[in-house]
């Protein structure tokens, strides 16, 4: 599995990347404009992320204007569900707003840190990743 985690917080990050390793390929993006450059540089090699898990509170740009144009991006070069990337935002933010804004904009999971790892890995069993 191909995943991107974005997360500018170290620690989270680490945890993430400690949780993920064991099931294929890594990257990371610390900020959302490097989120979406990582997705476009994916697409265009012929490999695309299967799991993206992206946080919300970001510098450059938000988690959720991250995720409109990474599916920005995949509608433009003809990836549409179930083939598109899986996103799971991962935020601290656990109000409704944050939670409807992040399903309106096609996220498939959300999650709340601090991030246990059985509930990372439900969600994966769920979206059929593991």
């Amino acid at each position: 599995m191909r995943t991107l985690i974005v997360e500018d917080d170290l620690t989270s990050r680490l945890l993430l990347q400690t949780i993920l390793q064991d099931y294929g390929t890594t990257h990371v993006a610390v900020d959302g404009l490097e989120a979406v450059e990582a997705v476009r540089l994916a697409i265009l090699s012929g490999e695309p992320y299967e799991l993206i898990c992206l946080d919300i509170m970001l510098p450059e740009l938000s988690g959720h204007d991250a995720l409109k144009q990474i599916r920005a991006l995949e509608e433009t070069h003809g990836i549409f569900s179930p083939a598109n990337a899986k996103v799971i935002m991962v935020s601290a933010l656990n109000d409704l707003k944050n939670i409807h804004v992040a399903f309106h904009n096609l996220c498939d999971a959300y999650l709340t840190k601090p991030i246990a790892k059985i509930h990372l890995l439900e969600e994966l069993k769920n979206l059929k990743l593991i």
